[in-house]
């Protein structure tokens, strides 16, 4: 698989459904009022940039960066569509993120996600790349089914 990984802006329908797919998947393993994804309109706010991942001209999944100060970012919108899972397009989404975010000389990125079975995979890759547990952030409320990681970066 050789990945490409696009700035976008989210006009068009077909990049539209990972978003779509993405927040059905926050609304079915969270209990309403803790999704904290964020729609279409919301992902082209200023200080938020959108990529996707492509893949022979299929649309594999997106992610995006939220700017919360000078100093530290926010990933938001990480999606691997169901036919990529397992294929590295995750790891690409959020390789482009932390570089994106040194680029911009930020210290720290950070997240919030779900709990449960269906945030295991999201939590592993976090893991993997060096995102650690840690307490909230920004407007964020500790719940049972939310956490939270930050990644130093150098």
């Amino acid at each position: 698989m050789g990945l490409e990984i696009r700035h976008d802006d989210l006009s068009s329908p077909e990049v539209q459904a990972p978003v779509a797919e993405h927040l059905a998947g926050m609304h079915g393993n969270s209990p309403p009022g803790h999704v904290h994804a964020l729609a279409i309109d919301s992902l082209r706010a200023p200080g938020l940039t959108f990529w996707t991942a492509w893949d022979e001209g299929a649309l594999c999944g997106c992610g995006a960066l939220k700017e919360l100060d000078a100093r530290s970012g926010e990933i938001k919108s990480m999606r691997t569509r169901t036919a990529f899972l397992r294929r590295g397009v995750g790891q690409a989404l959020l390789d482009r993120i932390v570089a994106t975010a040194r680029e911009r000389g930020y210290a720290r990125l950070l997240l919030e996600t779900g709990t449960g079975p269906a945030f295991d995979a999201a939590h592993a890759l976090y893991l993997r790349n060096g995102f650690a547990w840690c307490g909230p952030f920004g407007d964020y409320q500790a719940t049972d089914f939310n956490v939270f990681m930050a990644r130093e970066l150098d």
